[in-house]
């Protein structure tokens, strides 16, 4: 057994009070699905939701932090968020455990999280006479703990998960959906429920915050937020499984098998246009979504003061409009998953980022008027749900193409880009957004320049305009991604090698998801038989036979066995009918309809040849074998 093995089995994370909760082969909504990648993750997000929607205003109204310092910080801390990503992807790499590579990180985020907020702020003495340096060093270290170690620990590794929970694509693109829809969910309420109560967080007198009443309920905010995010973490590290992280082991091939060098990792992922796209696409999607949030508060203030509205200080106005756009952005949550399966994943967003340029040019019409702006944000936040539910799926089609193609996956590397763009954007935004502040003299709630009209329109092209100009670049760039439509040949092409190595290392493949099966088939067992014991156990306790409870429950199990046999017996039947129904059809078609459908069917061919061509082209420019479907 090789050291790596060693290692591996001595991990803490290889025993069994570390393992998963989700048995099941295949992905589930429930548990899987509802506590792993909703319940979870959106516990565990809303602290970084709270800090990047309400922590620049603790800075500049709470704490006083003079403007160019609110610019300098966001900006160069940029640097160390992409030393810690490629920190965590490095560590996600070399991560070789029973749990996985990505879960154990999501464990190891908590005790970062809770230094990182007690340094963010707990420790930081308020910004007054002689604590000023204490107060802006304190912050600048709390800042970097948090966005350059803490929230990529957990972040980037969270959104490893979609990528290493299955290979069935449907099932990856239901998992991507609710796993986003978190973002949704505590962002939206961060920006719909603290608008509503700041008076707690930011009490004023003469319309001035009191600092440093502020300052001690931001404090509680701290504790409370540590709590939240340590349960999220836990939840959502108990109830996920990386099923593609376990094939290594369920083929037979190795137990523990060591991540492809960052340099060919790179040496991958630049020459490939699929991924450069995708790359592109996240930086334009966070930016644009992050100079929309960042801003938001500071143009309901300059743009939206309708006294009958009774919004003059920007809070009711920004919470109105979060509570409108959250509408839109969880239906798109259900149209966006079958809209997928209809049309592609690269297809929805492009529409969908079409809308959202629609959106953005409603509200250029004329950003005072209420209605208007509302309408704007309502399409635009229609138009980014595919974006916003369906892009880490696409990525992992990206880095299963990859595979296929190069024999290894570049998650370590991919994940570590994207966290940094995810984590790092915030600060840039933060970045542009306070540069446009102190060039207006911008200083809290009495505002300079805040009432001019050159502010108004300047927190209009930061709000509306920034977003608008980036989903535009992403509409042209993906007419280009077309990474769906190799997935067939990537999946065939990924098993054929793993067969072939396990052939030449003399060992039996065992097909990956057959052999999780089998393990969900013993679990099941293993599950049946410790009812059975402990009902035996609490008869024999009690002075009674067992017999009469055992064949209850015996009884119980086979009447379920039954229900899921007839209910997939169901299933099948229902396919077949489906399935003869439309060769009925075709066989009743006229001759000349017959015709169209035959040629239709003929051309569909040769574009599967032709694909079929092409990836096998890219194969054996990759020194690869080719493959075929039937495979």
């Amino acid at each position: 057994m090789s050291s790596d093995n060693d290692a591996a089995r001595k991990s803490v994370f290889d025993s069994r009070l570390f393992s998963s909760k989700i048995r099941s082969a295949s992905a589930k909504i429930f548990p899987e699905g509802a506590f792993g990648y909703f319940l979870g993750p959106t516990l565990a997000l809303l602290s970084n939701s709270v800090l990047a929607g309400q922590y620049n205003q603790y800075l500049t109204d709470v704490m006083k932090v003079p403007a160019w310092y609110l610019w300098f910080l966001p900006v160069i801390s940029v640097v160390f968020v992409i030393l810690g990503n490629i920190l965590v992807g490095r560590l996600m790499d070399h991560m070789h455990t029973k749990a996985g590579k990505a879960r154990p990180l999501i464990l190891l985020s908590i005790p970062i999280s809770i230094v990182a907020l007690l340094l963010l702020l707990v420790f930081p003495p308020l910004n007054t006479g002689d604590n000023r340096v204490a107060s802006l060093i304190f912050i600048a270290i709390g800042y970097n703990t948090w966005f350059a170690i803490a929230y990529p620990f957990y972040y980037t590794s969270h959104a490893a998960l979609v990528n290493l929970s299955t290979r069935n694509g449907k099932d990856r693109s239901l998992l991507a959906t609710i796993s986003n829809a978190t973002t949704l969910a505590a962002m939206g309420l961060t920006s719909m429920v603290l608008p509503l109560v700041s008076f707690l967080f930011f009490p004023t007198q003469n319309n001035v915050v009191v600092a440093d009443r502020a300052y001690n309920a931001w404090k509680i905010v701290a504790v409370v937020m540590i709590a939240i995010t340590a349960i999220g973490a836990i939840i959502e590290f108990f109830f996920t499984r990386e099923r593609i992280t376990e094939e290594a082991a369920a083929t037979g091939v190795i137990a523990v098998k060591k991540a492809a060098p960052i340099s060919a990792q790179a040496k991958v992922c630049f020459k490939d246009k699929f991924w450069i796209l995708i790359i592109v696409f996240f930086f334009l999607y966070q930016l644009g979504g992050m100079l929309k949030n960042v801003s938001q508060i500071y143009f309901c203030r300059a743009a939206l003061t309708d006294l009958t509205l009774n919004m003059t200080d920007g809070q009711s106005a920004s919470a109105f409009i979060a509570m409108i756009g959250a509408v839109p952005t969880a239906l798109g949550m259900v149209i966006a998953w079958p809209l997928s399966n209809k049309i592609g994943k690269a297809k929805a967003i492009a529409f969908g980022a079409i809308l959202s340029v629609i959106g953005g040019a409603i509200g250029f019409i004329d950003p005072s008027s209420f209605p208007l702006v509302v309408a704007s944000f309502v399409v635009k936040a229609l138009g980014s749900t595919p974006a916003m539910y369906l892009s880490l799926a696409l990525l992992a089609d990206v880095l299963d193409h990859q595979e296929a193609l190069h024999g290894f996956r570049t998650d370590g590397l991919s994940m570590t880009i994207y966290g940094a763009i995810m984590a790092g954007m915030t600060g840039i935004a933060t970045g542009i957004m306070n540069a446009v502040l102190g060039a207006f003299d911008f200083s809290g709630m009495a505002a300079v320049g805040a009432g001019t009209e050159a502010f108004k329109w300047a927190m209009t092209f930061i709000f509306i305009g920034g977003e608008t100009i980036c989903f535009t670049l992403i509409a042209v760039l993906f007419i280009f991604m077309k990474v769906e439509k190799f997935s067939a040949y990537d999946h065939v092409a990924i098993a054929a090698d793993q067969k072939a190595l396990a052939e030449k290392e003399g060992r039996e493949y065992i097909d990956p998801q057959r052999k999780m099966q089998l393990e969900e088939e013993e679990s099941e067992l293993s599950s049946y038989n410790s009812r059975r014991e402990e009902i035996i156990e609490n008869c024999k306790n009690k002075g009674v036979s067992p017999d009469d409870e055992l064949a209850a429950f015996d009884a119980m199990i086979n009447d379920k066995r039954k229900a899921e046999e007839k209910k997939k017996a169901d299933q099948n039947a229902k396919k077949a009918a489906a399935e003869q129904a439309k060769r009925d059809k075709i066989a009743a078609l006229p001759p000349e309809k017959k015709a169209k459908y035959d040629l239709k069917l003929k051309l569909l061919k040769e574009k599967e040849s032709k694909t079929l061509s092409e990836f096998n082209e890219l194969r054996k420019k990759a020194g690869r074998t080719a493959v075929s479907l039937e495979e």
